[in-house]
């Protein structure tokens, strides 16, 4: 049975920025788990600058391990706007669908042509991000696991659970979007549960 905190977990953290004073907004949002045989997968992976107002430039490197594999091998490449497939097994059923036309890349995620049961297994996510700044660069990574699981079909179960999973965030972004609401102070990460919290006392107060 779904139930309201089903629909309001905090599955989702978010970055706000004031619409007027910021650049944008970035939302780093979970993977799905589970994939349909013969069927397109997206392994979503979403790493967001701390200093959204600092240039910069990032590599992103996938990895898999298989269900029998005890390590991960090099899986997909994506630098200077380009991807490269890395594994054998994927080859020509990958994609990359993350950022597009730039090297500041926040959103790293790829996409699996004809999913097969051999897919299943541990993908890591890794952006190399280098922050430019005017006398100096700094550089930092983020890595990221995702556990696949591939089943013949989709239960009605878990496509309701993905599309109250998108409502809730699609709430998310329009509260902390409202200036009266959450104003931006620079930039912060909050987890969608303390935004909630925040965003209520501001409305308590008013």
């Amino acid at each position: 049975q779904l139930t309201f905190d089903l629909l309001f977990s905090p599955l989702i953290s978010i970055s706000v920025l004031h619409p007027g004073l910021c650049r944008g907004a970035c939302v780093e949002v979970d993977s799905d788990t589970e994939a349909v045989a013969n069927e397109g997968f997206k392994l979503g992976c979403i790493s967001c600058k701390m200093r959204a107002e600092v240039p910069a430039k990032a590599v992103v490197t996938w990895g898999f391990r298989g269900a029998d594999d005890q390590e991960f091998s090099p899986l997909y490449e994506y630098e200077e706007k380009r991807g490269s497939v890395l594994d054998p097994r994927f080859e020509e059923r990958l994609d990359w669908n993350g950022s597009k036309n730039t090297e500041d890349l926040q959103d790293g995620s790829i996409y699996i042509l004809n999913v097969t049961f051999n897919d299943t297994g541990t993908y890591e996510c890794t952006f190399r991000r280098t922050l430019i700044y005017t006398n100096y660069n700094f550089e930092n990574s983020t890595t990221k696991q995702i556990r696949l699981r591939v089943v013949p079909k989709r239960k009605n179960r878990d496509i309701l659970v993905q599309i109250l999973v998108q409502i809730q965030i699609l709430i998310q972004i329009q509260i902390c979007f409202s200036p009266s609401l959450c104003p931006c102070r620079a930039e912060y990460l909050a987890v969608a549960s303390e935004s909630k919290e925040n965003c209520g006392a501001v409305q308590e107060a008013e």
